[in-house]
C-alpha cells in the first residue's frame, strides 16, 4: 500500500470503525435483475450460490427499464453509434438523441427547452450553483428536507440562504417577508419528499413565490412518469406547472434508465448549458441511454402509461392497507412510498438480512444521515409489476418477523 505511514491509514479505519459501532455500516447487496421477469432477480450470495428474491426498495417504479420497447429502442441506438457518446456535449458528444430527448423532455413539461445531465444529481448541484451565479445576490430560499444534491448546489457558489422548517409555509413566508424586497429570491423544494413520501404544497409555495416575487425551483424527481397528465409530476397533477420556472427530473427512476435533467425557459436553459461546469466538462449521457429515455417518456405519456400509473397506485394503497392490518408502523402521506418504521439502526439492518435470508425479499435499511436517528427505517416501492404472490409474502414475512423478535405493533403514523 503506497502510504508512507500508518498515519493517515488510522483516519480511515476510525472512520469506519465509527459506522460499524453504530450499526450502519453499509453493505451492497449484489443483484441480477432477471429481464422480463421484474421484480425478480438472482442474488448473487457469498456462497456463490443464485437464490431468486424479489426486488422491494428499486427505484425503477414502473418497470420501464426492462420494457420491449425501450430496450428495442437502445438496441436500435448501439447499432447505429456504438455504446458512448464520445465526447462532452460541446465537444463531439451531442447526437441526434441527445437532442430529441431534450426536446422530449421539454413537452413533457410543456416549456421551452430542457437540458439532460449525467445524473439528477448533478442536475441540481450544477443548476443551483450556476443560478447563484448568474443571479448576483440570490437569496435561495430551501426545505430543510431537500435532497443532497440540491443542499450542495445551493452550499457551491456564495450567497444569502434561508432553509424554512419542511413544509411549513408560515415559516417560509416569515423569511421570505423579512428579507428586502428587492433582492432576487428562489424558493428550492420537492414535490414528493422520498424517505416519508409526503407531497409538498405546491400551490401554497407558488402564491407566495408571486407575492414575493421569487423565482420556483421544484424537484419531480421521483413524482415524473408516476403523476400527473402524461406522467408530468406533481406540479401537473395539481394544474400547478404553468408556475413553476425551473424542473429537476431524473431518467433514472419511472423512466427506468440513467440520467437527469432541468426544464425552464429557453433563456435559463441556455444559461446553465453556457455556464454550469456540471454540465460543459461531464462526457455526455452514451446515446443508447437517451434513446431509451426518450422511448419511457413516450410510452409513459400515452393509455399504457396511465394504465401503469393507476395500477401503481392501487398496489401501493393495497399494500398500506395490509401491513395497518397486522400493525406494522407504517407512514402514509398518499404517495407511493411506503417506509415502515424501525427506528434502530441494529434492528433495521437485521431484518433486511432476515428478509433475504430467510424468505427472498430484498430491501435495504435507510440509516442516519438519509434519515434523522432514531427514524431508520425500510422502504417499500411497490410497482404495478408486484403481484398478488409478492404483496402477500412480504405481508407476512413482516408479521413473522414483527412477532419474532417482539416490535411493537400499533396504527399507521401520518
Amino acid at each position: 500500500m503506497p502510504m508512507s505511514t500508518d498515519r493517515y491509514q488510522s483516519f480511515f479505519v476510525d472512520a469506519l470503525d465509527r459506522l460499524h459501532e453504530e450499526g450502519r455500516y453499509r453493505e451492497f447487496e449484489a443483484i441480477e435483475r432477471i429481464k422480463g421477469a421484474f421484480p425478480q432477480a438472482w442474488r448473487s450470495a457469498s456462497t456463490g450460490d443464485r437464490p431468486k428474491i424479489a426486488v422491494w426498495c428499486g427505484n425503477d417504479y414502473l418497470g420501464m427499464a426492462q420494457h420491449p420497447e425501450v430496450l428495442s429502442s437502445m438496441k436500435e441506438a448501439l447499432d447505429a453509434c456504438g455504446a458512448g457518446s464520445g465526447g462532452t456535449r460541446n465537444i463531439s458528444g451531442t447526437t441526434r438523441y441527445h437532442t430529441a430527448l431534450e426536446a422530449g423532455l421539454a413537452g413533457l413539461h410543456q416549456t421551452q427547452g430542457a437540458l439532460v445531465f449525467s445524473s439528477a444529481y448533478v442536475a441540481n448541484d450544477a443548476a443551483l450553483s450556476t443560478l447563484r451565479q448568474l443571479i448576483p445576490g440570490l437569496i435561495i430560499y430551501s426545505d430543510e428536507l431537500n435532497h443532497a444534491s440540491m443542499i450542495a448546489g445551493i452550499r457551491r457558489h456564495p450567497g444569502p440562504t434561508r432553509v424554512f422548517r419542511h413544509n411549513d409555509i408560515e415559516h417560509l413566508e416569515a423569511l421570505l417577508a423579512a428579507d428586502d424586497p428587492s433582492a432576487p429570491k428562489l424558493i428550492a423544494f420537492e414535490s414528493i419528499y422520498s424517505m416519508d413520501g409526503d407531497f409538498a404544497p405546491i400551490g401554497a409555495i407558488c402564491v407566495l413565490a408571486r407575492k414575493y416575487d421569487a423565482l420556483t425551483y421544484l424537484d419531480e424527481v421521483h413524482a415524473v412518469g408516476m403523476y400527473g397528465p402524461r406522467g408530468a409530476g406533481v406540479a401537473a397533477r395539481d394544474g400547478l406547472a404553468e408556475q413553476i420556472d425551473i424542473f429537476n427530473g431524473t431518467l433514472g427512476k419511472a423512466f427506468g434508465v440513467f440520467g437527469g435533467y432541468i426544464a425552464a425557459s429557453a433563456e435559463i436553459v441556455d444559461a446553465i448549458r453556457s455556464y454550469a461546469p456540471g454540465f460543459i466538462f461531464t462526457t455526455s449521457l452514451p446515446p443508447v441511454v437517451a434513446a431509451g429515455a426518450l422511448k419511457a417518456i413516450e410510452i409513459l405519456a400515452g393509455d399504457e402509461g396511465d394504465k401503469l400509473r393507476a395500477c401503481h397506485q392501487a398496489n401501493a394503497k393495497n399494500l398500506k392497507r395490509m401491513l395497518l392490518d397486522i400493525g406494522v408502523p407504517l407512514v402514509d402521506h398518499g404517495s407511493h412510498i411506503i417506509p415502515v418504521i424501525v427506528g434502530d439502526p441494529v434492528h433495521c439492518k437485521m431484518l433486511s438480512r432476515r428478509l433475504i435470508n430467510e424468505f427472498g425479499i430484498y430491501s435495504q435499511p435507510i440509516n442516519f444521515p438519509t434519515v434523522p436517528r432514531g427514524t431508520e427505517r425500510l422502504r417499500f416501492t411497490p410497482s404495478p409489476l408486484h403481484g398478488e404472490f409478492e404483496v402477500r409474502k412480504l405481508v407476512r414475512a413482516l408479521d413473522v418477523l414483527w412477532s419474532d423478535c417482539e416490535f411493537q405493533r400499533g396504527a399507521g403514523v401520518a
